[in-house]
């Protein structure tokens, strides 16, 4: 595995960290404890340290299956993301905002409360708009909390289209050290603007979505279709198809002979020298071992900006 300083925080993730929407049950399928812990143990194994969740993964229930693992291990040798903004509705099977910040500082006692920890390493600004994103009482009680021993960095996830990009701007002066941002091969919207406002500022970047949903895993062809409990399924049919057949492009042109192509679309995204680590989620220790293999292949290079040795 190899590593890199996150920004101006004192973390060293490893370049692939472990996403985990799916584990909250909205990827087609619910996942039990024991799956969970396979899945971080082999982490752990692989060298991977940085798990990124959410508040809104199921009510709590990503974060829950991972605190179950981490209280039976070493919490210090884990670097810990998880995000607040919204609530998980399991009736309509979906997530709603909840910006005001009494509900953000309570979203932050119950996602510490389900992760069974003291402290978060990172808690990020989940998606939202300009409006609740310039919320001065916001910044200022979520500060309160990092002096408190809380939260150690925080971070902003976002939800990037040209009205947002004035949160990437403001990031230092909220005390933001991190952007979370969707970046792959088929999306690759933050060069033009977010990368380089990263690199003025010295953030972190973690690069959300690295395998565009899935489509870039070499899995799907045109004219695939999802289970009723799959995100994927509310996606417009149109795209999905144009996607798909940008990947079979993709494949054909761009993916050396023999590489695997979940791994190259990985190593794509961290040849970025903005780029700190991708987050893929993975279903099995298979996939998982997958992703973690990426990191040894010779497009994601030592001599990266960020590159710590461990």
């Amino acid at each position: 595995m190899k590593y890199r300083k996150l920004g101006k925080t004192d973390l060293d993730v490893s370049v692939i960290g472990l996403g985990t929407w799916q584990f909250g049950g909205e990827w087609g399928r619910d996942f039990t404890q024991q799956e969970v812990d396979s899945i971080i143990s082999r982490s752990k194994e692989l060298g991977i340290n940085f798990i990124d969740t959410a508040e809104c993964y199921g009510v709590h229930v990503a974060e829950k299956l991972i605190g179950n693992y981490i209280q039976n291990d070493r919490r210090e040798d884990w670097i810990i993301a998880t995000k607040f903004g919204h609530y998980f509705d399991n009736e309509k099977f979906d997530r709603f905002p909840s910006w005001s910040t009494e509900s953000v500082l309570q979203q932050l006692d119950n996602s510490l409360k389900a992760l069974k920890t003291d402290y978060v390493d990172l808690y990020q600004f989940h998606s939202g708009n300009n409006e609740v994103f310039n919320n001065d009482d916001l910044w200022t009680a979520l500060n309160k909390q990092v002096k408190a021993g809380k939260i150690r960095h925080l971070g902003i996830s976002l939800s990037y289209n040209e009205e947002t990009h004035v949160q990437v701007e403001k990031a230092t002066d909220v005390n933001a050290s991190v952007i979370q941002v969707i970046y792959n091969r088929i999306d690759k919207t933050p060069e033009e603007k977010v990368f380089p406002s990263c690199e003025r500022q010295n953030l972190g970047v973690l690069a959300r979505v690295p395998l565009a949903s899935g489509y870039l895993s070499g899995k799907y062809k045109p004219g695939a279709t999802f289970g009723e409990r799959d995100v994927r399924r509310k996606h417009d049919k149109d795209e999905v198809a144009e996607k798909l057949r940008l990947v079979e492009e993709i494949r054909k042109t761009e993916v050396p002979e023999g590489v695997n192509m979940a791994q190259w679309a990985l190593g794509w995204s961290l040849q970025h020298p903005a780029v700190t680590s991708v987050i893929p989620g993975c279903k099995t220790v298979e996939q998982l071992e997958a992703n973690a293999a990426a990191a040894d292949l010779d497009m994601v290079r030592d001599d990266h900006p960020q590159s710590v040795q461990k």
